[in-house]
């Protein structure tokens, strides 16, 4: 019978962290590539209403926002509890939509300007007189191309 020998114990060699830098690189540039920055902060809540006939957009980075809604809890000292607009970062008026919509589409390059499409996201309790009224104000700029942003019922 065999028996087994102990062999001499040797100093573990040192792993190589000459290809660290490299994985380090490539996750960072993983991540800056797949991460999606939010563009605006909500200052109004919204809960989209329920619809049956739903599509999506198409080019997401043609489309400006109007966010419609009774303002957070945090801005409500500051703007109150009646519904408001708002336009990119800041509550505003409905006289500024059509600024906004102007200095929107001067933004965009000349061949985009045509397919530029302004959403409405509303919150489902706000009444239609103040959408009519932001409405209005996109007809003045000639923003035609409305959409209307809501979530799909599931029956």
């Amino acid at each position: 019978m065999s028996k087994f020998r102990k062999k001499d114990k040797k100093e573990m060699k040192a792993i190589s962290t000459a290809s660290l830098p490299d994985i380090v690189f490539m996750l960072l540039f993983f991540f800056m590539v797949t991460t999606v920055m939010r563009e605006t902060t909500l200052k109004v809540n919204i809960t989209p209403p329920e619809a049956t006939e739903v599509k999506k957009l198409t080019k997401k980075s043609l489309v400006s926002y109007i966010y419609i809604g009774i303002p957070i809890l945090s801005e409500q000292s500051e703007h109150g509890d009646n519904p408001k607009i708002q336009l990119n970062d800041q509550i505003a008026s409905v006289d500024e939509v059509q600024e906004f919509v102007i200095l929107e589409r001067e933004a965009r390059n000349e061949a985009e300007k045509n397919q530029m499409t302004t959403s409405i996201k509303a919150d489902e309790n706000v009444r239609m007189g103040i959408i009519t009224d932001v409405k209005q104000e996109l007809r003045k700029a000639n923003a035609l191309k409305i959409n209307y942003s809501t979530r799909k019922r599931h029956d």
